[in-house]
């Protein structure tokens, strides 16, 4: 199916404070935060799958004294996006993000940003198809490091996929630590950590397509 989302008029729902997305976007930057105040590490990896503007990760180290303890890949296949992610780093001062403009459905955008030690894989889930979805998840442990945290969402929108998503994070031995589903909400945010053995990914390959 071709992508018919303007993938940056999308984001302009953040300029209103009170909108889901922007609701959803502080529960994502708390987890965020939380993770850095846990990790001790003087070098840490992250990698935002489909990063959109960035506003997530830059909006949380843009405010803490320790953001250069963090290098970061944002991996956005919109340009447009992408370089208004990049402006949005430099303002901050955060030279340890680089903005890589690529299609993070596929493992080659990846070579250079893995094994990483957070996953951000936020607004991607309910943009794919449930089988996209699943082969995501799978494929997980080739892009995290051990220990690594993954933050992601998806709308609960009838029918909710939610449930099938939290047990196939299961099945690649990843533990639960948060699922945050605000009754008054349709989104969910989930935080899980990865327990198993990381794999390698393939040099190149297709992981999921955008379904709108």
């Amino acid at each position: 199916m071709a992508e018919t989302t303007d993938w940056h008029d999308w984001h302009s729902p953040y300029a209103d404070d009170a909108s889901a997305l922007s609701r959803r976007l502080r529960i994502v930057q708390c987890h965020i935060d939380d993770w850095l105040d846990q990790r001790s590490e003087s070098t840490l990896r992250v990698v935002s799958v489909c990063a959109g503007q960035g506003h997530d990760l830059i909006g949380v180290l843009a405010g803490r004294s320790d953001a250069d303890r963090v290098q970061a890949e944002l991996i956005e296949k919109d340009p447009r996006n992408a370089a208004a992610a990049r402006k949005r780093a430099a303002a901050a001062g955060l030279g340890g993000i680089t903005v890589r403009c690529a299609d993070a459905g596929d493992f080659a955008a990846y070579r250079t940003a893995v094994p990483a030690d957070l996953v951000l894989l936020a607004g991607v889930l309910g943009n794919i198809s449930d089988q996209h979805a699943r082969a995501t998840i799978t494929s997980l442990p080739r892009l995290c490091a051990p220990g690594a945290t993954v933050i992601w969402t998806r709308t609960r929108r009838p029918p909710d996929l939610t449930p099938a998503v939290r047990r196939w994070f299961a099945g690649v031995d990843f533990t639960e630590q948060a699922f945050d589903a605000p009754p008054d909400e349709l989104f969910s945010v989930g935080v899980h950590l990865f327990r198993g053995r990381p794999d390698s990914p393939p040099r190149s390959g297709r992981i999921f397509t955008f379904a709108r």
